[in-house]
């Protein structure tokens, strides 16, 4: 009977049931939503960079040119994450207080514990300058040209299946379907960059 009572009692107060569960299982999905918002950063970061990259190369077949515009790429990729992940964290932490000065809970354990927006503005530029260095650093040593573009693809492939298969433990989904749709996707983003930017080489623009 006592059991049949700690079950109705769990049911009827979920979050009291959630909050009575142990530490390490919070700790340990707050580490997956951080671990998978990196890897989906550096996906974020090896795509636009590796298709910045290809698209320039469609029209230029300078290296330098390849590897410039890939720098530059990450520099404002990074920066625009970094500003766009500081700007939604403060939203939410604004209403977050907010809920906790109508509960009269301001000051407590519940605002130590919120999100930091200069930690995830941090986290969000670093992890789309690992992905975004991938691309470049397998184009920089490379001075012929259809080389050059074969490595990127290659080496952006296998990252992408790489980061298609953390992204799917983490989130506990399958890995070989998840691989799948990130390979594609990314794929597909380089390949339409540089078939459109091709069509600017052949127009002579």
């Amino acid at each position: 009977m006592a059991v049949n009572d700690t079950k109705l009692a769990d049911a009827e107060n979920p979050v009291a049931a959630m909050k009575c569960g142990s530490a390490d299982d919070v700790d340990l999905a707050g580490r997956a939503n951080w671990l998978r918002a990196a890897v989906l950063g550096a996906n974020d970061g090896l795509v636009s960079t590796a298709s910045l990259m290809l698209g320039v190369s469609a029209v230029k077949h300078d290296v330098r040119a390849m590897v410039v515009s890939g720098f530059a790429g990450l520099l404002a990729g990074a920066c625009s994450m970094a500003i766009g992940e500081y700007v939604s964290v403060c939203s939410q932490r604004d209403v977050e207080l907010a809920q906790l000065e109508r509960d009269g809970r301001r000051g407590g354990d519940e605002e130590r514990d919120l999100p930091s927006p200069v930690q995830a503005a941090a986290a969000s530029a670093l992890a789309f300058s690992v992905g975004a260095l991938l691309p470049l650093l397998a184009a920089g040593f490379i001075v012929g040209y259809r080389m050059r573009v074969a490595v990127v693809v290659a080496v952006a492939t296998m990252a992408l299946a790489a980061f298609g298969c953390v992204g799917a433990v983490l989130g506990r989904a399958p890995v070989a379907r998840s691989c799948a749709r990130v390979m594609v996707g990314g794929l597909a983003a380089m390949g339409v960059t540089f078939g459109l930017m091709r069509l600017f080489r052949a127009s002579g623009i």
